[in-house]
């Protein structure tokens, strides 16, 4: 029998996706994997598994070439980052994302930290919690540009609920000029987004070219009173960076909800920054884009297992494949 190791943390054993795998004939395996993850525990893990279904965890070339029977990796969520797909191709290992399926939470989540950042509805909770009432000024989305770095599905998400605030939408992304359809979008290039955005929204995926794309530059080109929010990936913003751009007021402000260490470290340049609300990685977490995830990444599991996988993202790779 085939056996299958489920480390998504939400995914417990007996609900409706261990149920499905263990009726299209699989064995299950639970190892929920919250904070900080060990590669040495997942690598084990793996060791006597067909295939996976993973959230974020570091799927490095180590840890794949430790697991001498895994076939197929699925990750619960769309960014896949965590794992080295040309190391899994070389293994003959398929790896799938599930493009799109929480990009309604996302652009759902998107708008709360422009409300929250816009209206400083943290740290006027957090005045009261300690005493204080505080009274300052909050800004209106009305009338206000977003630019949105990203043009996939969770960007494309939030134009409508932006349009639907009153504000302007302008885009700066690689997609192909004939697939920017959208005539409520203005497409620029990344140094006109940041010099006229009043809001800053992150959502194109980590890469080498994206690494770091949001360093001292790009804040030296921004509005003194824009505000951040990256809901995509950590190392796209250089922290140290931000936090000194904050401190020196050329940036009002940022909503985090992803880090480069993730949960935040105590050593880490973002904390004790005023301006700067760190949150933990929560855009795509809802009961529905959870539930929808699991359905579609065991059915993409099960059908990767039988060599039609609908998502693989390094089907294009050269594989050697497994003997």
């Amino acid at each position: 029998m085939l056996r299958v190791l489920i480390t998504t943390d939400y995914l417990r054993p007996g609900d409706e996706v261990d149920q499905f795998l263990r009726g299209a004939g699989l064995e299950t395996e639970h190892l929920p994997m919250t904070g900080r993850r060990d590669p040495d525990r997942l690598a084990e893990a793996l060791a006597g598994v067909d295939a996976a279904l993973v959230a974020n965890e570091p799927m490095t070339a180590g840890v794949l070439a430790r697991a001498p029977r895994l076939r197929v990796v699925v990750r619960t969520g769309v960014g896949y980052d965590s794992i080295d797909v040309a190391a899994a191709a070389r293994l003959g290992i398929s790896v799938s994302n599930l493009p799109g399926i929480n990009a309604n939470a996302v652009a759902e989540y998107t708008m709360g930290l422009l409300l929250a950042g816009a209206r400083r509805l943290v740290q006027s909770a957090c005045g009261v919690a300690r005493g204080a009432w505080p009274r300052e000024d909050g800004h209106e989305l009305r009338g206000a540009t977003l630019g949105l770095i990203g043009y996939g599905a969770s960007a494309r998400a939030v134009v409508p609920l932006a349009r639907a605030f009153g504000m302007t939408v302008v885009c700066t992304t690689g997609v192909p000029a004939h697939l920017r359809t959208d005539p409520a979008v203005r497409f620029v290039d990344l140094p006109e987004l940041l010099a006229v955005a009043d809001y800053v929204s992150v959502h194109t995926s980590l890469t080498e070219r994206t690494r770091g794309l949001l360093g001292e530059e790009a804040f030296r080109r921004m509005k003194p009173t824009a505000l951040l929010v990256n809901t995509a990936r950590g190392p796209i913003v250089d922290e140290d960076a931000l936090a000194k751009a904050v401190r020196a007021g050329d940036v009002a402000g940022a909503a985090l909800d992803v880090a480069t260490e993730e949960p935040l470290p105590p050593d880490s340049p973002l904390r004790d920054v005023d301006g700067i609300v760190v949150y933990s990685h929560l855009a795509g977490q809802t009961a529905q884009a959870r539930a929808a995830a699991g359905r579609q990444g065991a059915e993409e599991l099960v059908a990767a297992l039988q060599g039609r996988p609908r998502f693989a993202v390094n089907a294009a790779l050269t594989t050697e494949g497994k003997k």
